[in-house]
């Protein structure tokens, strides 16, 4: 069942946040766009690049007024010293990321993948009103890009009807 349309789930959660274990929870971001996006594990070699990522574009997504808020199964200490490896994150990161080791998150937006307890690669949109704009589920071996999420969030927010590869400040479909 699509959550699309729908209020987004109520959740609390402990995340890694610039070091230090925080609570957060969707009242946090409530009047805001943000995006939630799940990855299956720490210490693993396609989820650091959607991390970084989504890094990367933070300030763009900042720009529009956007949260980013990532997601897995794991710890904040597995997260805590995973991020903290320059190796992998030569840039520090920023954006909270929520330990849900209990997955009440991830069984909250049906992420989760039941037979092994981590998330599947998901992102949601959610709009100010706190209702659920886009859902996109992969599976563990397939990564997305998160200049797609940025643009998809920029389409939803421009209230006009965008066409395929539309970009911000580009005319809308007639």
């Amino acid at each position: 069942m699509s959550l699309i349309g729908k209020k987004a789930p109520e959740w609390t959660a402990k995340a890694y946040q610039k070091g230090d274990e925080v609570t957060i929870s969707n009242k946090d971001f409530a009047g805001k766009w943000h995006v939630l996006y799940w990855y299956p594990l720490d210490f693993t070699f396609i989820c650091p690049t959607e991390i970084r990522g989504f890094e990367e574009l933070l300030g763009e997504f900042k720009d529009d007024g956007v949260a980013v808020i990532g997601a897995s199964t794991d710890s904040f200490f597995s997260h805590k010293a995973w991020f903290a490896d320059r190796a992998t994150f030569a840039q520090e990161i920023t954006h909270p990321v929520i330990a849900d080791t209990n997955h009440a998150v991830s069984k909250a937006f049906d992420v989760l993948k039941d037979d092994e307890g981590i998330a599947y690669r998901a992102t949601v949109i959610v709009d100010p009103q706190g209702v659920v704009r886009s859902v996109s589920v992969n599976d563990t071996n397939a990564g997305r890009a998160p200049k797609e999420t940025l643009r998809t969030v920029q389409a939803l927010m421009s209230g006009g009807l965008c066409g395929a590869d539309w970009h911000k400040g580009e005319k809308f479909v007639k």
